[in-house]
């Protein structure tokens, strides 16, 4: 049995990334000066220290790249829709920081991360009907989403 080795398309796969790590460098750089609020607000049970987020969005941010990037790579028509929903998702995530650490309606965030869970949920379903692997490589970002919910939340009920 011959096994069958697509060739990346590293044009493709650096432009993906680049839009994933930009939307999350742009989101770091213009809360960054409000980061330190976390670690002054009541925590509630299982809160992670702050240098945990960093390293996890990291891992998030690169695979939704290398998912997107598969998804394009699949071509066909639903891809177009796939991607839209990839997209503002993209863009729910970068506001949410934003609502949270500067505008500091942690009430507000909840709600926007409800949508957030719903559109990559939505996102997950696409991606997964086009090709499977990249639809899988989204669930730690949906699994991380909820417990950022849990922590969205209780910070709220807290603070």
């Amino acid at each position: 049995m011959m096994s069958v080795v697509k060739k990346i398309d590293w044009k493709a796969l650096i432009i993906s990334l680049l839009v994933s790590f930009g939307v999350a460098g742009l989101s770091a750089f213009l809360t960054n000066k409000n980061m330190d609020i976390y670690k002054d607000l009541v925590q509630p049970p299982l809160a992670p220290p702050g240098i945990v987020f960093p390293i996890v969005w990291t891992i998030l941010f690169t695979l939704m790249g290398i998912s997107a990037y598969m998804v394009y790579k699949s071509g066909g028509e639903k891809i177009g829709s796939a991607l839209a929903i990839y997209g503002v998702q993209l863009v729910f995530n970068f506001f949410w920081s934003i609502i949270f650490f500067n505008i500091r309606n942690y009430l507000f965030a909840f709600i926007w991360l409800i949508i957030l869970i719903g559109l990559i949920a939505a996102m997950i379903i696409r991606f997964y009907d086009i090709n499977k692997a990249a639809g899988l490589l989204q669930i730690p970002y949906l699994l991380w989403v909820l417990f950022a919910g849990y922590l969205n939340l209780a910070i709220f009920l807290l603070n």
